[in-house]
């Protein structure tokens, strides 16, 4: 059965990041055969004249991550954008696969042990949390990495 995977991102707000960052980290993902769920795509039907929109935006988001079997989170920026860190914690809330990406060199923590704030690393397992860490779109498919080994599952 193929996983469901929500990719929560900021980069759906920009046409240059949607074309760049954004589709290279989707195509790596599709690469493992995983189904994507990013949400700009998936609520790009939503027509934004209508009042109401932005709850019906939000609502089909956090339905998107309740249903999907794990969640890979762009956590850049300093801090993070605050709706990836919504969605991170229903999906932590939720029990579900969590696996944060981060090509943003800048730390973000006071914390000698993890490079943004602790609590994004709650639901990753204290010893070997690096495994469900990704820096770079090439790690991606490394099977040595958590994302490989939980699809193979």
């Amino acid at each position: 059965m193929t996983k469901r995977l929500y990719l929560a991102n900021p980069y759906g707000f920009s046409a240059q990041q949607k074309a760049g960052p954004l589709s290279e980290i989707q195509s790596a993902l599709e690469d493992l055969g995983v189904e994507v769920w990013e949400p700009f795509s998936r609520n790009s039907q939503v027509d934004f004249s209508r009042p109401g929109w932005a709850y019906a935006i939000a609502q089909a988001d956090m339905n998107d991550v309740r249903d999907s079997d794990g969640i890979f989170a762009v956590v850049n920026g300093c801090p993070p954008d605050e709706g990836v860190m919504v969605e991170l914690g229903l999906a932590m809330a939720w029990e579900k696969a969590v696996f944060l990406f981060r090509d943003d060199f800048r730390r973000c923590t006071d914390s000698d042990a993890y490079p943004l704030n602790l609590m994004l690393f709650a639901s990753l397992p204290k010893q070997g949390w690096e495994a469900f860490w990704y820096s770079s779109v090439a790690e991606i498919a490394d099977p040595n990495k958590a994302l490989v080994q939980w699809l193979e599952q």
